[in-house]
């Protein structure tokens, strides 16, 4: 056997060792602040306990890795570190896990400039903030000391760099979830998701790791101004898949899809003459809204409100919001229209009406308003009659109805006529008192002579009054009135004169008169028809609703 120097002994027994690599070391002590390590040389080395990121790693007996930068430094101890072994080892496995393009779990540490510091098997990476989530207004509070999954898209040995994306291991996922929900999905299937977002037009769910978009017209068969009406972020819910693009992955979902049609069946929820009663969703120009049901909406016409009540506008008595009861009039399945009416909930007020009143009585009624042919009065709620100006007084000559009635005020009428085909109804105040007329012509007879008080002085004649309170008028052919002379000056107001009946005319309740001193009366065409001051003309009455009155102004 070859013999061996005493000094090369000692160089043998490092052999196996070179300073630059990882080696394994036995903890026999822990000294102070330092840990002795047995490496199998002459010297132990020694390793700060801040080397250690857990001191429960410090179990006397336990092998270590340790980094060997020095043999035998001039103390004759070797120089070891735990951190660079640790580093290389969790180096060497990182450069494997990017080169094989294999994701990594990080630990988030702290928000740092321009993104987050996290950790990587022990090794600091950085996480630009473009690169946590797929959506760009990503909330970076969710990952905040969280434990993510990364993909390492930077490494650089000479500066130890690392950068990590969590968005590119997030859109490979989805990548592959896309993948895997088009090749065992379909159109018409009903899946599991998850809400996972919410905007102005729609949702967005969760359905097995990709987004499908649930827009807001397929959540409900009734209106939806906002999602978050219908869901909440993180509600389980069922959807069916109404479309899948796999040339752009896009997918979209609905919710209502899941039930009937509010249409199906319609006419045997809602057959007509049905009383229902429902939410006012809208009011317009022409009428009201009404939802029924979710998806079901009828519309109350302007002219289907009252029985009574003229309606300028629909908001004279609805407004959104209103729970209403109103009777199905029509449907139209085709159109999705339902005709509705409020009125028809109750009766016809003119339908009983003359159960109720009947021609000749009296009543007590209000004036609503004064036109110049007359007043409106109100008989009861929403039922109003016309009392001409013809019908004002037996006796005097009424220009406007203001010189007998005010609004507002309540006075008694007669019934006079009672229209309930066309809604309308005539009633007078003369008639509540006797008829002078009648009176006068039971008194007095044709030929008969009387006194006549001058009541008016016209160019024309004069007009008198004569018992009872009836006033009459006389032509100037009439009177003897001199040539050249007028009747102002030989009659004055309030003077008496003596007449004489000429004749009754019962048919136009006319009494002509003649001065009694006039000689010859048959000189005098008593049969044609008396001049009438043109100033005094009356107007025609049409049947108490004749056409000069307005259509806006008929009685309701």
């Amino acid at each position: 056997m070859k013999e061996v120097k005493e000094g090369n002994i000692y160089e043998a027994s490092f052999i196996n060792l070179k300073e630059g690599e990882i080696i394994s070391g036995k903890i026999v002590k822990r000294i102070g602040s330092s840990v002795l390590v047995d490496l199998g040389l002459k010297s132990e080395g020694f390793l700060p306990l801040d080397e250690f990121k857990n001191l429960d790693e410090i179990v006397l007996g336990k092998e270590v890795s340790v980094f060997l930068e020095t043999i035998e430094n001039k103390e004759g101890f070797p120089v070891i570190s735990k951190k660079k072994a640790d580093f290389l080892t969790a180096w060497e496995q990182i450069k494997k896990m990017y080169e094989n393009g294999e994701p990594a779990q990080a630990q988030v540490r702290k928000r740092i400039k321009g993104g987050f510091l996290v950790e990587i098997l022990g090794v600091d990476a950085f996480l630009p903030g473009s690169q946590i989530d797929v959506k760009s207004q990503a909330d970076e509070k969710d990952i905040a000391s969280r434990e993510i999954g990364v993909k390492i898209v930077k490494l650089n040995w000479m500066r130890k760099n690392i950068v990590v994306s969590r968005r590119m291991l997030m859109e490979e996922e989805q990548e592959k979830a896309k993948r895997r929900i088009f090749d065992k999905v379909k159109v018409g299937d009903v899946v599991d998701g998850v809400v996972r977002n919410l905007t102005e037009f729609g949702a967005f769910i969760d359905v097995g790791g990709v987004d499908a978009l649930l827009h807001v017209a397929d959540l409900s068969w009734g209106k939806v101004t906002h999602p978050s009406e219908v869901l909440k972020i993180g509600d389980r819910i069922q959807v069916k898949m109404l479309s899948l693009d796999s040339g752009s992955g896009r997918i979209s979902v609905g919710l209502k899809q899941l039930t009937p049609h509010p249409w199906d069946g319609i006419e045997e929820r809602y057959p007509i003459g049905t009383k229902i009663k429902g939410r006012v969703t809208s009011v317009v120009d022409y009428g009201a809204f009404v939802e029924l049901e979710k998806g079901v909406e009828g519309l109350v016409h302007i002219s289907e409100m009252s029985w009574t009540k003229s309606i300028k506008h629909p908001s004279q008595i609805l407004e959104e919001s209103d729970i209403v009861e109103a009777m199905v009039l029509s449907i139209d399945r085709d159109n999705k229209r339902i005709s509705l009416g409020i009125k028809q909930t109750k009766p016809d007020p003119w339908s009983v009406l003359d159960q109720k009143y009947n021609i000749g009585d009296r009543i007590d009624v209000k004036v609503k308003k004064l036109k110049e042919y007359g007043a409106f009065v109100e008989l009861e709620e929403g039922i109003e009659g016309l009392i001409h100006l013809s019908d004002f007084s037996w006796t005097k000559k009424i220009k406007q109805p203001k010189e007998i009635l005010k609004r507002g005020q309540k006075v008694e009428a007669v019934i006079i006529k009672l229209d309930r085909e066309n809604r309308r109804i005539a009633l007078s105040l003369k008639h509540t008192k006797e008829d002078p007329f009648e009176k006068f012509v039971a008194q007095y007879a044709e030929g008969n002579i009387l006194k006549a008080k001058v009541v008016d002085l016209l160019s024309q004649g004069v007009g008198v009054q004569l018992d009872h309170g009836i006033e009459e008028f006389i032509p100037v052919s009439k009177l003897n009135i001199p040539r050249g002379k007028k009747t102002k000056d030989v009659l004055s107001m309030g003077s008496e004169m003596e007449v004489v009946i000429d004749k009754i005319n019962h048919k136009t309740r006319r009494i002509n008169l003649v001065d009694k001193t006039v000689k010859s009366l048959r000189d005098t065409d008593v049969e044609s028809p008396e001049p009438v001051e043109p100033s005094e003309q009356p107007k025609e009455e049409k049947a108490y609703f004749g056409d000069f009155i307005p259509k806006d102004d008929e009685p309701k």
